[in-house]
């Protein structure tokens, strides 16, 4: 049974593909055509996903959207589906019950609370679920304008970043503030007793359209004139104040038992994910490390498995990594065609080996190997890295390379079977989903990573989910004595992770990036 997914449409369009109860692909529409229209079909999406999966379009069983799937009438949507896919039933999803369904199904558990938390698709901006077995039941759902994400998206844009992009600036820069606001931002929630927020709207000003629209009593209470520009000295705990407050009634909306599932938009914070897991409420959480809108592709493609088909046996995220790859042929033929110099590594240890001489020679190297990885974060396939040890590497990702904030850390790459000699960190650092905490005796060796009370960014990384990222962490330890590298998103200037060859030959070109790895391809400057 072929079941096709697509979510995503108005803003992160994604499509994936279920192969008999395998999930087996799974892509963004703007990592392959580096653009995207809302409302459109991801069309090279859908392509890849079924060359991925070898199968064609008559082979589909089911095509599964998620809403919502159009700004305006949706019937040519309907029929271009049909033309395509003419063998396919149409599924539609609610879109929380996408995300929903992207947490529970694919998480080791049988039963679960399930939280879905966003800005306000199809105007719900969060729902709690009882999960068990195959079924999944709404407890209790928020609506638009009641929104964790409409409030982060606000104060992004009070901070002078840009909404509905730049959210994680604001969670990384909260890192750095104290509490003094967080008493404002609890206020705004107005937590019920239902345990559910009913923002206190005489903080707002319906008339204000720009600045986030916050009205003169929030300014009152933040100190500073109506309307001014939030001073930079304040901007740390203002941001710190939302992220409190948001976390605080996070847990409080998701309630306490064992097991705990987390998607949505807002559950890509792992700053709240972490304060989720610290506050013992429930004794296991799962988070969907694609939570945001494409991963309601991968929600649909299970419900329809699970709920339309009846289906019991669970699927699996498996590494994350299902995305295009590409042939040592086909990435030759991009570099001869770029008339670009470079060095062929015939074995698994002369390219380890390589890569280990280039880090440890202080320079950044760019890593690309394997499938790409599904959803914004770099796991090891897509990567940029740095020695922890260069104490300018830090420095000079952040400046030269990715042209970003001091206050945006990089991850701490370690395999997973080493991690607890240097950090405290829970399993959703697996997909990089939370954060841990640097043990006291290693604080000054990762001091450049650090983003505020020992908390870091770690990825925990194991032999079976990444063999050859693995072995060049375990390999930089025999070198070095620290098996640990740095390792933040390969791509630029706000473009999406780098798929092709030729995407990461261009960020490679553009930046100040030393060397590269593509695949067994070694390049340098």
């Amino acid at each position: 049974m072929i079941i096709l997914g697509i979510g995503g449409m108005l803003d992160e369009a994604a499509c994936a593909i279920l192969n008999d109860g395998e999930l087996v692909a799974a892509v963004e529409e703007k990592k392959l055509a580096r653009r995207q229209r809302a409302g459109e079909l991801p069309a090279e999406a859908m392509a890849a996903c079924l060359e991925m999966a070898r199968v064609n379009e008559a082979a589909v069983d089911c095509v599964a959207v998620a809403r919502p799937f159009a700004a305006g009438p949706a019937g040519g949507l309907h029929l271009g589906i049909r033309q395509k896919y003419p063998n396919a039933r149409i599924v539609l999803v609610g879109h929380h019950m996408a995300h929903a369904a992207s947490a529970y199904y694919v998480s080791p558990f049988e039963e679960a609370t399930v939280l879905t938390l966003d800005r306000g698709s199809d105007f719900r901006s969060g729902a709690r679920w009882h999960a068990s077995g195959n079924a999944i039941q709404l407890e209790q759902d928020i609506y638009y304008p009641d929104s964790f994400g409409d409030l982060y998206g606000r104060v992004t844009e009070l901070l002078g970043f840009e909404p509905r992009a730049d959210e994680h600036k604001v969670q990384w820069l909260s890192a750095s503030g104290d509490d003094r606001f967080a008493s404002l931002f609890l206020d705004i929630l107005s937590m019920g007793g239902e345990r559910v927020p009913r923002f206190d709207r005489s903080y707002f000003d319906g008339d204000r359209l720009s600045h986030g629209g916050f009205s003169a009593r929030f300014y009152q209470r933040l100190g500073i004139e109506d309307g001014a520009a939030v001073p930079e000295k304040l901007k740390p705990a203002v941001a710190a104040g939302l992220q409190r407050a948001v976390e605080q009634a996070v847990v409080a909306m998701a309630g306490s038992g064992e097991n705990l599932c987390l998607a949505g938009g807002v559950a890509m914070n792992a700053l709240l994910v972490a304060a989720i897991e610290r506050s013992g409420a429930f004794r296991n959480v799962f988070v969907q490390p694609a939570a945001g809108n494409a991963g309601a592709a991968v929600g649909a493609v299970l419900y329809a498995w699970h709920t339309v088909h009846r289906q019991t046996r669970r699927a699996s995220m498996g590494n994350l990594c299902l995305g295009p790859e590409f042939t040592p042929e086909q990435i030759k033929q991009v570099l001869e065609n770029c008339k670009l110099r470079f060095r062929y590594l015939l074995t698994g240890d002369e390219l380890v080996d390589a890569a280990v001489a280039e880090i440890t020679g202080e320079k950044i190297v760019a890593w690309m190997h394997g499938r790409m990885e599904f959803g914004p974060r770099a796991l090891g396939n897509r990567s940029i890295l740095a020695s922890p040890l260069n104490p300018y590497s830090t420095e000079n990702l952040n400046i030269y390379i990715k042209h970003r904030e001091p206050f945006r850390k990089f991850a701490a790459s370690v395999p997973a079977e080493c991690a607890a000699e240097y950090f405290e960190v829970g399993g959703n650092a697996r997909f990089l989903a939370t954060v841990g905490q640097v043990r006291p005796e290693h604080s000054k060796t990762f001091a450049s990573a650090l983003l505020g009370r020992d908390l870091v960014r770690v990825h925990l990384v194991s032999r079976d989910d990444n063999p050859v990222y693995w072995r060049l962490l375990h390999a930089f330890g025999k070198a070095t004595g620290l098996p640990v590298l740095y390792n933040t998103s390969f791509n630029l200037f706000g473009d999406p992770l780098v798929c092709t060859p030729r995407d990461a030959v261009r960020s490679f070109y553009s930046s100040g990036i030393e060397s590269m790895f593509v695949g067994h391809f070694l390049l340098q400057k």
